[in-house]
């Protein structure tokens, strides 16, 4: 009786030992993929006015991205069909979730910027974007997301497109970083940053962020590319690393080429 006694004692003591020692370890590193996508509402500039979801859907199904910044996004517009939500559809033709962030009325639905995610989204953001009162031109968005990683890491996404104008995208810039700079989270923002890299709104964003790629490849037009304007960055300090960055060769979708990222974190 003793004998079992003690051996029970010395049972329970081992699978508190090991349930300790399970909780202090660190966790796993976990690797994922992101793409930008500026997709032009769907619309093929090759193919008239025709809206094509699916085709912007097989270049994601293709990649097989765990995270997608989407910009050029109809909601309910009449150029894309009454009743038709372009984040909803290609969330469900990508087996993702989405969020959608309005920017403009247009035709009489919303337009904007969205997020697809394989995780589930546990809180998102809208924040509308500023422009200068002496340099109008069309509203911008950025939309976040904060998920979950398998590994238990909390991280936020999120996709903008910036203005045309240098001064309204210097001032959208910096109001980005006042509403989602503050963070300890590690963050991910990627889009159409409608800038080169030698600009001034990306030398602002590389202050605080590091982009995936040194020598951005050109991203538009579709053919024969010469201009680099999509780009994914993550901040910095971060546990978040990043490698093989491609701008993926697709000319018929979209006016925009694809770009993907892998990430690592711990």
């Amino acid at each position: 009786m003793k004998n079992s006694l003690f051996s029970l004692l010395i049972l329970v003591c081992v699978c508190v030992f090991e349930n300790v020692n399970a909780s202090d370890k660190p966790a796993k590193k976990f690797r994922f993929k992101v793409m930008t996508y500026n997709i032009h509402h769907c619309n093929p500039p090759s193919a008239g006015d025709k809206i094509d979801v699916e085709a912007i859907a097989k270049v994601i199904n293709a990649e097989k991205p765990d995270f997608v910044a989407l910009q050029e996004v109809d909601v309910n517009t009449e150029r894309s069909g009454k009743g038709k939500n372009q984040a909803q559809q290609l969330a469900a033709l990508t087996g993702m979730k989405f969020y959608f962030s309005k920017a403009i009325d247009h035709q009489g639905g919303d337009y904007g910027v969205a997020v697809l995610s394989k995780f589930p989204i546990e809180d998102s953001v809208r924040y509308a974007l500023p422009i200068h009162a002496d340099k109008p031109e069309e509203n911008r968005t950025v939309a976040a997301i904060t998920v979950t990683l398998p590994n238990k890491q909390k991280v936020i996404f999120a996709s903008t497109h910036l203005g045309l104008k240098e001064p309204n995208r210097l001032l959208q810039a910096e109001t980005i970083m006042e509403k989602l700079g503050k963070t300890e989270l590690p963050m991910i923002l990627a889009g159409d940053f409608n800038a080169v890299p030698e600009s001034l709104v990306i030398a602002y964003f590389d202050k605080y962020f590091t982009r995936t790629c040194s020598d951005c490849k050109p991203t538009i037009p579709v053919e024969m590319p010469n201009k680099a304007i999509d780009f994914i960055m993550f901040k910095q300090g971060s546990k978040l690393k990043a490698s093989d960055t491609q701008v993926i060769d697709e000319k018929y979708a979209s006016d925009h080429l694809p770009v993907v990222a892998s990430f690592e974190i711990d």
